[in-house]
């Protein structure tokens, strides 16, 4: 009964404040796409179409309210290639034999690409980034209880089921990509009842991640792991968070997971692998075959399981590699664009984590890491897996190209740069926490307003004003 609430409760909120504050329905549309009520709750949430209701409200509040921004900054490169596939998988759905699985292809990814750029438009401060990460880890989160709720009661769900349409493997990929917005928020949030929620989910989402028995989700978590000790604050108490982080992923690693996760490296002495890892790299090997036939438009959208028999496999068989068979389907310049634009947004995001880079928020480093994190292990754990539609990579990538765009906001980025520069010299940002122009003149926090003539007036930020007079006053102190 609690999902049926819940349901039928933010279908209706999202839908009526989509009309007058279009992101708010925008939040509540990427909080069903994760978390998917009608399959969270079968038993008492019958299937409708949520999500459409609240997205046509939302698009109806986007043209009418204005309250959105096209001044995309550095964020517009990977809109343009993410964009870019949409439209080429749009061309090449004209061409194949099978035209119902082509159109339902770009049907899915539309769903998906089109609200993310509108969401894009729409953020414009610090307190929105903040609130689409805490939505995107309250749905997933609560994915992850629900599963290790059904693991400790004595069925393993995910393992056997998975969730949602997707198999163990695609529903450990998400949970990937969601741990590690969800360790950074708990390393940054301010409150501690955010910071124990943020850690709770996350050691609900690593434990998850292992009692699925994905080698590809935990090869993914991996890396993960080794994504955020590359942007994480150099100082010893980060440090410590991320090394009990890691013992305690090994400790809940039993002896049972450690072997399957190993299998995929081990060959027998014939040379060959593990039965399930090797037909992987021999579906891989088909694909790139089709690629060097077809390298321009590939075989079609969604049409490699049709064409799978003719490389010997059963009719309908999947290739289990996101890259290889966006490769095959839509040739090397449909996967060009796309894994070009979850690899523009990474390179963009590793240079906002720099030490010398410069940020009006320090929230737009931690986000940065966030985003940085969960997309490095779901670019690796994607090569083990084909899961166009999964929709949790694209709102983490979306976290990343907020910054993006917030941060080359050139109503403070020339002054910011040049006061930082003048005042404190180059090098006084040690690259890990707050700069010294933050601690002297306040935390820009989330109130801060890239765009303040795009934002609500309960958005508009006092604090924004009151540090670019500082810094005004400041400047002319120097002079």
């Amino acid at each position: 009964m609690k999902g049926l609430i819940f349901t039928l409760g933010m279908t209706a909120a999202g839908a009526l404040f989509g009309l007058f504050c279009p992101f708010y329905g925008f939040l509540a549309y990427v909080s069903f796409a994760i978390l998917k009520p009608d399959a969270m709750w079968p038993w008492s949430v019958p299937a409708a179409r949520y999500s459409l209701a609240i997205v046509g409200c939302m698009l109806i509040g986007w043209v009418f309210t204005k309250q959105a921004t096209f001044k995309l900054g550095r964020s517009i490169v990977p809109v343009l290639l993410i964009s870019g596939f949409l439209g080429w998988a749009f061309i090449g759905a004209f061409k194949p034999h099978h035209q119902d699985l082509a159109w339902d292809f770009v049907e899915r990814i539309g769903k998906i690409v089109v609200p993310m750029i509108v969401g894009l438009t729409m953020i414009t401060s610090t307190k929105q980034l903040k609130q689409l990460a805490w939505t995107i880890l309250a749905a997933q989160g609560y994915m992850a209880f629900e599963m290790n709720s059904y693991y400790f009661g004595g069925y393993n769900l995910l393992r056997w089921e998975g969730f949602g349409g997707m198999d163990n493997n695609s529903a450990a990929i998400a949970l990937v990509t969601g741990i590690g917005l969800a360790f950074f928020l708990g390393v940054h949030s301010e409150k501690l009842w955010q910071k124990g929620l943020a850690f709770f989910f996350a050691a609900l989402m690593a434990n998850a991640i292992l009692f699925s028995f994905s080698r590809g989700g935990m090869l993914g978590m991996i890396v993960a792991g080794m994504g955020a000790f590359i942007v994480i604050p150099k100082r010893p108490r980060t440090y410590a968070l991320l090394g009990l982080a890691v013992i305690a992923a090994s400790i809940m690693a039993g002896p049972e997971v450690r072997d399957r996760f190993m299998t995929t490296f081990v060959k027998k002495k014939s040379g060959q692998r593990e039965a399930s890892a090797q037909s992987r790299v021999d579906l891989w090997k088909d694909c790139i075959d089709v690629m060097q036939k077809k390298p321009v438009m590939g075989c079609g959208p969604n049409q490699w399981p049709m064409i799978a028999s003719q490389y010997g496999w059963p009719h309908g068989k999947e290739a289990h590699s996101l890259w290889m068979q966006t490769g095959a389907e839509l040739g090397l310049v449909g996967l060009a664009m796309y894994l070009g634009f979850y690899l523009t947004v990474l390179t963009l995001l590793w240079q906002v984590t720099w030490k010398r880079t410069h940020v009006a928020d320090p929230w737009y480093k931690y986000i940065a890491r966030m985003s940085f994190t969960g997309l490095c292990g779901f670019v690796v754990s994607a090569q083990f897996v084909s899961l166009e539609s999964l929709e949790i990579p694209y709102y983490t990538a979306l976290l990343g190209m907020g910054v993006l765009k917030l941060n080359s906001a050139p109503r403070y980025l020339a002054e910011l740069e040049e006061f930082e520069e003048e005042h404190f010299g180059a090098g006084d940002d040690d690259g890990s926490e707050e700069s010294e122009f933050t601690e002297e003149y306040g935390d820009v926090d989330d109130e801060f307003a890239a765009y303040p003539e795009n934002t609500s007036a309960d958005d508009e930020s006092v604090e924004y004003e009151t540090v670019f007079v500082t810094t005004s006053e400041a400047n002319s102190e120097i002079s």
